[in-house]
This record gives C-alpha cells, structure tokens and sequence, in this order.
C-alpha cells in the first residue's frame, strides 16, 4: 500500500510539471497578446458585416460545413448514432451490474442485522 504523502509529493510533483509546461507554452507563444488581436479583429470584422441571427440552423451548427461539402454526412451520422449506442449500453449494463450486486449486498446484511 502506498503512502499518502507519497500520493500526495507525486500529485504536487505533476502538478508542478504541468504547471511548468503550460508556462513555457504561454510565454513561448507571446503570451495572450495573439489571441487578444485576433479576438479584437474578429469582434471589429461581425461589427462591420452587422448582425445576423443568433442560430442559423442552415449554416451548419448542427453539421459542420466540411463534413457537408466533404460528402461525410452519412458517416458522422453512422458515428454519432454508434457513440450514443455504445452510450447506452454501458448505462444499461452498468444499472444492471449495480441491480444484481446492490441487491446481494443488502439481503446479506439483513441476514446480519437479523
């Protein structure tokens, strides 16, 4: 069994590794200053086009454009119709494991409170 400052010094150890890590990358890159131009350009191009609505349901919000252009529409479906499945399945399974070992567990202790 592991100790628990051991637990503890290996999660502070890569923590401190990520943290490191994520710092090299934010100052390597120029830190926020890309990111704020190319937000102010975004935000100064939809204010000069003007506004349009909110959900534009013809645009691809639900589908993206390259998936439409690029003929994959029917394999997106096919995945995320296997994704939900796969989804559902391990609910159901997993509902029936916790039924038939939760229901064991609890007659096991009525025999010992009895």
């Amino acid at each position: 069994m592991m100790q628990r400052w051991k637990q503890y010094g290996g999660l502070a150890g890569l923590l401190a590794v990520c943290l490191a890590a994520g710092l090299y990358g934010f100052t390597s890159t120029g830190g926020a200053l890309p990111y704020a131009k190319r937000f102010a350009t975004a935000l100064q191009q939809g204010a000069r086009e003007g506004s349009g609505p909110l959900v534009d349901l013809g645009r691809g919000i639900i589908i993206a454009g390259p998936i439409r252009k690029g003929g994959l529409v029917m394999e997106y479906v096919a995945l995320v119709v296997l994704l939900a499945g796969v989804g559902i399945g391990l609910y159901v399974y997993a509902a029936r494991y916790r039924d038939e070992s939760g229901g064991e567990r609890d007659r096991d202790s009525e025999r010992d409170a009895v």
